[in-house]
Parts: structure tokens; C-alpha cells; sequence
């Protein structure tokens, strides 16, 4: 943490919201963008991590610094997203699926990324083929493969926001990195 944030960390504590509201600027995006990935649905996204702000808020008073404020503050938006996914086991349905529309059916337009439309296609698949299969691991393995490979979070980072130890961070990624190479491979076979 920079000398900037211990200060704003400070004054929030005491109650400042100026300095919270200046503090979180930066973190808001961050926040919402890890939410979105978890839960995948921008109104649940808006609500989980306007949430975590606001516990965020309200505990920041026993905010102890030992931990940098990014990582502290990514535990209590991963957790509220998790608890909102336990609450709502409802299907979520993905922006990337086609709208049916009586016997037509429609996409979203992509936006003009400056490739060719062939190497659209073929990021967008991938991209598509990835968060699929992500989404088919188990919670812990999903969690753990959005904080590393998606968010980029170390493994230090991540054994801080999901509160355990750094042998069981590397563990699980080995694990649900595997357990994706599966769902991937098995995905691949089925397109051929």
C-alpha cells in the first residue's frame, strides 16, 4: 500500500467518507468486474458488489493493514458472491447465448475489436469455450481459477481472500486447472 491509501484507510476509519468514497474510486471497477465473472449478470454483479462496498464500509474499522487493502477487500466481494450464488441456485442465463425470437435468432453484435472477422470468431469461441468450462468446475475450483488466471491475483493474494493456507491455493489451482484441461479436451472432442 502506497502512503496515500494508509492515510485514506485512516481517515475512513475514523469516519471521513470523503476519504472512503476518494479510497474505493479505483476499487469499484475492480469489484463489480470480479463480480460479473462470478456470477455472470450484470444486475446480480451491480447488486453483489455495491453489497461488498458497503460492508466494506462498515468494517473498515477493523481494517488491521496486515493484509493490503485490494486483498482484504477482494475477500469480502468474492464472499458476497458466493453467498449470493447459494442464495439464487437459479439458472443464469449468459449474455453470449442467442436471443430466440419467434423462429428467428439473433446475436449480439460484437464490437469492432480492429481483427478480421475470422480471428473474431475464433477469440470469441475460445473465450466462449473457456468461461463455459470454467463455469462447469466446482465452486472452489471456479473461485480459485478467477482469482488466478482471469483476475491475476498471486498465490499469496489468493490464500489472504479465501483465508487459507498457500500449500491448499496451489493444490486447488493444480487441481482445477486439471479438472479444466478435462472439461476443454472433453468440449474439443465433442466440436470434432
Amino acid at each position: 500500500m502506497n502512503d496515500n491509501e494508509v492515510l485514506l484507510i485512516k481517515r475512513s476509519q475514523k469516519g471521513d467518507l470523503a476519504a472512503f468514497e476518494e479510497l474505493i474510486t479505483d476499487y469499484k471497477r475492480i469489484a463489480y468486474n470480479i463480480a460479473l465473472k462470478m456470477l455472470k449478470n450484470k444486475e446480480d454483479a451491480e447488486d453483489a458488489s455495491q453489497e461488498a462496498l458497503i460492508k466494506v464500509y462498515r468494517s473498515i474499522e477493523q481494517f488491521n493493514m496486515d493484509s493490503t487493502f485490494k486483498t482484504w477487500l477482494y475477500r469480502i466481494v468474492v464472499n458476497t458472491c458466493l453467498d449470493l450464488t447459494r442464495k439464487n441456485k437459479e439458472p443464469v442465463i449468459s449474455i453470449d447465448q442467442p436471443i430466440q425470437s419467434g423462429y428467428d435468432t439473433f446475436h449480439m453484435e460484437l464490437e469492432d475489436e480492429g481483427l478480421k472477422p475470422d480471428e473474431i470468431l475464433d477469440k470469441k469461441l475460445t473465450q466462449e469455450m473457456v468461461l463455459e468450462a470454467i463455469d462447469q468446475l466446482e465452486e472452489g475450483f471456479k473461485t480459485i481459477i478467477l482469482l488466478r488466471d482471469i483476475e491475476g491475483l498471486s498465490y499469496e493474494e489468493i490464500a489472504e481472500v479465501l483465508s487459507c493456507n498457500l500449500g491448499t491455493v496451489k493444490s486447488r489451482i493444480s487441481r482445477g486447472r486439471q479438472r479444466l484441461k478435462e472439461i476443454m479436451t472433453s468440449k474439443m472432442m465433442q466440436y470434432n
